[in-house]
């Protein structure tokens, strides 16, 4: 597994709109705040957006799906209070994902 930037992550994390990433990541992280924040005002605009700077269908529809993933997981997270797990744990289960994807914890169908 290759190792993560830590200062990319932070940076991301702190504001993605100054974090030095590319175009395309960019393009999907506002796509997606939007999405999470405000999903009312999402618009054929912001698809446009994004394939103006080189996403592909296929990558919004992914994005799409781990932003639900994430999104669910957050809300039950919040109403079961939940744990949150050790750094152990995060980077076991990131290793799973890494390497099965998130299709290996969807039900089939």
């Amino acid at each position: 597994m290759q190792d993560l930037d830590h200062d990319l992550v932070e940076a991301v994390l702190e504001n993605w709109e100054t974090a030095p990433v590319n175009a395309k990541l960019r393009s999907v992280l506002g796509f997606l705040q939007k999405l999470t924040l405000d999903p009312k005002q999402v618009t054929a605009a912001d698809m446009a957006a994004m394939h103006c700077a080189g996403v592909s269908d296929r990558a919004i529809e992914e994005a799409i799906y781990v932003c639900f993933a994430f999104n669910i997981m957050d809300r039950l997270a919040d109403a079961l209070d939940f744990e949150i797990p050790t750094s152990k744990h995060f980077k076991t289960g990131g290793r799973f994902l890494y390497r099965l994807g998130y299709k290996a914890t969807s039900l089939r169908g």
